[in-house]
């Protein structure tokens, strides 16, 4: 028990850290993060399997990579948090 609470107080004082710093990934710009958190709004604000992927990736033209990539910094910059199915939801906009 006590060590499953420091793992999560390290994980947590790992996000903040990560919050901090969160930058998108290169190769992305500002216009590919608008699209990608309307992309994901448009399918109900989570991404969770596969189609899920596959239609932020047709609506917003980027890479699987790229998705991945915007993805982690969605989470990183606290913008959307992980789901315990799996996937994760964004938090912010029109998904707040």
């Amino acid at each position: 028990m006590i060590t499953q609470l420091r793992f999560s107080a390290l994980m947590a004082g790992a996000a903040l850290s990560l919050a901090a710093c969160a930058t998108p990934p290169s190769g992305t710009n500002a216009q590919d993060i608008a699209n990608y958190e309307a992309a994901v709004a448009s399918i109900g604000c989570t991404l969770i399997t596969e189609p899920d992927y596959l239609a932020v990736g047709i609506q917003t033209g980027l890479s699987r990579e790229q998705l991945l990539g915007l993805t982690q910094y969605q989470l990183a910059a606290r913008r959307a948090e992980s789901l315990p199915e799996g996937g994760i939801k964004l938090t912010t906009g029109v998904c707040a």
